[in-house]
């Protein structure tokens, strides 16, 4: 567990969200990606999506437990319930562990318990919005807010009298994701939709991550019909992309957002339709929030803070390993 300041730590992580998983592989540790034959979920180690760093390993899942890690980042409840007692050895459950919650709680948002119940664990969410709403037990819990990065070179147009929608799979996810509010919106507004299974619901389909921003740039405006989620990774690169953003105001996008500055947020539709259609009618007004959307970005979603702020969790998680062996010892 002990480790000298050189070296980088070993993270043993599952592959859960792939854009999230990238942009975490920027911090400078050694991860581990268990692996399984036909990468069942969570078990899909180095995807083909994403240009992952030499720092990002593969390992068959019946190996893990032969092998020594820093640090357990646990990212769902299948991690944290099932999988760490096939994988892990009892050695490894009992390093430093960290629970990764990339979402608000689906049942009722003010009274559900985290699964994490543990004051020797850290739980670290991924808005400030999701921490507020978990009631998360006696696990000592902090934010760290997203950090993206963009290829060089991506600049935002607006050449196209469209906005752009980026969900995976509106289709099957319905309501809670903004299926009927696209639907709607659509009947007034231009909109194009992209993401797995985006053909499903008459959008374009799939585009690869690191296509996304040069493909998004054209846009005049990004519009975000999601009415209870995490901060989506898409508004965020969005945002650094250059695009003004149209969105309700809801979870963390009602501190994302500034009305009149990087786009436009309400809870009602028809403002949101009237701002959209401004939009179309103003590409000049457009490019303006456009620019305060990504000042914004640069700063809230920095990578440099991101990296750092994950350093940080990741001391403090070992720290508090080191004092609760001291105080057995005692």
């Amino acid at each position: 567990m002990q480790t000298h300041a050189n070296v980088p730590l070993k993270i043993l992580t599952w592959h859960i969200h792939g854009n999230y998983l990238y942009y975490l592989t920027q911090v400078p540790c050694q991860f581990f990606l268990p692996v399984k034959p036909g990468n069942p979920e969570g078990y899909g180690g180095r995807s083909p999506s994403f240009n992952w760093g030499e720092n990002v390993h593969e390992i068959p899942a019946d190996q893990v437990k032969h092998m020594e890690f820093d640090i357990i980042l646990f990212q769902s409840k299948k991690n944290y319930l099932e999988d760490q007692y096939e994988m892990l050895s009892p050695a490894q459950r009992k390093l430093p562990r960290i629970y990764l919650e990339h979402d608000p709680p689906r049942e009722v948002p003010t009274d559900t318990l985290h699964p994490v119940d543990d004051p020797s664990m850290l739980l670290v969410h991924v808005t400030h919005f999701n921490k507020l709403m978990w009631n998360n037990n006696r696990t000592p819990s902090t934010v760290i807010e997203h950090g993206v990065i963009i290829p060089e070179r991506t600049n935002y147009t607006g050449n196209k009298d469209k906005g752009i929608v980026v969900i995976n799979n509106i289709g099957k996810r319905g309501r809670r994701l903004g299926l009927d509010i696209f639907m709607e919106v659509r009947r007034h507004v231009p909109l194009d939709l992209v993401g797995m299974g985006a053909d499903e619901v008459g959008g374009l389909g799939e585009i690869s991550p690191l296509e996304l921003p040069a493909f998004i740039a054209d846009y005049r405006f990004f519009f975000n019909p999601i009415r209870y989620t995490s901060l989506g990774l898409a508004v965020c690169e969005a945002m650094l992309t250059g695009l003004p953003i149209v969105g309700l105001a809801t979870t963390e996008m009602a501190i994302t957002i500034e009305n009149g500055v990087s786009g436009y947020i309400h809870t009602e539709i028809d403002f949101l339709i009237k701002k959209m259609q401004l939009l179309l009618d103003d590409p000049l007004w457009a490019a303006k929030l456009g620019e305060g959307a990504q000042t914004a970005a640069r700063e809230k979603f920095n990578i440099s803070r991101f990296t750092q702020d994950w350093l940080g969790a990741f001391r403090f998680a070992i720290a508090q390993a080191n004092d609760r062996k001291a105080s057995v010892i005692i």
